[in-house]
């Protein structure tokens, strides 16, 4: 098939044309471009700054210190029970009372059991007396040496059953095993009571022992006196002071805890066994560090953020405005409401604390702090 063939008018004509059309795109084009960038350098100039909240990173002295929750424990503490039956003939001792070691606390009808333990008695003596007459008979001759064994044989177990019938006597006089506070009793006179049933129980409140469990990540960080401070709720803005009395020589295998015993001065008795309380141990030695709120720290996967404000280029009008970058930080350990700063900060800077959400990097700031976030080493619940 044999093509038209295009004449050198037609052919300039259509080269006219192609030229005046990319020509008119050309200028299309460039124009969107055009408007594009003066749109975003407008919007860029315009944008609103964010308000935020910040506070000037400063070196503080930072004692390192391990947390845990305890719970209190009596040096002595026990239910005080029977060892056997019996009926309760008298209580020598009211609820809250704080008592000896040795105090007869209650006693039991033993009536019948003391006049048993007479008749076993009496009968130790008649085979004491028939002993001692056997054994000057033998020295005559009279009687044989298989009687006086016998004599003693029988002499032996009857002071046994006269010795074993006093121990029964004397289990039904309950004392108290060591010196201590009573608890609140349910027992009254003339009430029957069966072997293990409690009547009351004893605790030794002065001192106390406190038990509280540790990653074993922190088992090179404590030792045996080391001292702790513990605080509990029934008692706000009160501490006490102990120390480290033991530590369990074995790891849970279940949470890889330690077991760690403390035992604390409790002389006005205000703790008592079965609380629980936070436990503060100073560890390791006294440093300075660059603080945070824990606020102001963006905890990425990728990894911690901040952002600084600093000083950029002069607004519309002519001022400098201030500006907020974003920086990569490495932290340390925390206590309350405050992080410290390994790295990504310097002594000075700015941080912001609050309105970060809002902030990329580069966006204009204004500081307003009257309502900023905590800051405290040790905050205390308040209820207001």
């Amino acid at each position: 098939m044999k093509l038209p063939r295009i004449e050198g008018k037609q052919l300039r004509y259509m080269i006219v044309m192609l030229a005046v059309v990319g020509v008119i795109f050309g200028i299309v084009f460039g124009y969107k471009a055009w408007q594009s960038m003066m749109m975003k350098k407008s919007m860029a100039g315009q944008m609103p700054p964010v308000t935020v909240s910040a506070v000037k990173a400063e070196l503080q002295p930072w004692q390192p210190r391990i947390r845990a929750v305890g719970s209190l424990r009596a040096v002595r503490g026990v239910d005080v029970t029977s060892e056997i039956s019996g009926l309760v003939r008298t209580l020598h001792f009211a609820s809250g009372d704080v008592v000896p070691a040795g105090q007869l606390l209650v006693q039991l009808n033993a009536d019948a059991d003391i006049a048993q333990l007479h008749a076993l008695e009496a009968a130790a003596e008649l085979a004491q007396t028939v002993y001692e007459r056997d054994k000057k008979q033998l020295a005559i001759q009279a009687v044989s040496q298989a009687t006086v064994d016998a004599d003693s044989a029988d002499l032996k177990s009857k002071k046994a059953l006269a010795a074993q019938q006093a121990a029964l006597i004397d289990k039904k006089s309950i004392r108290a095993p060591f010196a201590g506070k009573l608890g609140i009793t349910t027992v009254n006179p003339g009430q029957y009571i069966n072997p293990g049933d409690k009547i009351v129980t004893l605790q030794t409140l002065d001192p106390i022992y406190i038990d509280f469990y540790l990653p074993q990540q922190e088992l090179s960080r404590i030792a045996i006196s080391q001292k702790l401070s513990v605080s509990a709720d029934g008692y706000p803005g009160q501490t006490f002071s102990g120390r480290i009395t033991a530590i369990n020589p074995r790891v849970n295998t279940d949470s890889r805890n330690i077991q760690v015993e403390g035992m604390l001065s409790n002389s006005r008795q205000q703790l008592l066994p079965g609380m629980y309380a936070s436990v503060e141990i100073a560890a390791g030695q006294m440093s300075s560090y660059i603080t945070l709120p824990q606020t102001a720290i963006s905890f990425n996967p990728y990894g911690n953020t901040v952002f600084v404000v600093e000083q950029g280029e002069a607004g519309p009008d002519g001022k400098p405005r201030l500006t907020a970058k974003q920086k990569f930080v490495t932290t340390g350990t925390r206590r309350g409401d405050q992080i410290a700063v390994l790295e990504g900060v310097k002594e000075g800077d700015t941080v912001v604390t609050g309105g970060q959400l809002k902030l990329r990097s580069g966006s204009p700031v204004i500081i307003d702090n009257r309502i900023a976030p905590a800051n405290e080493p040790a905050p205390k619940p308040s209820e207001d």
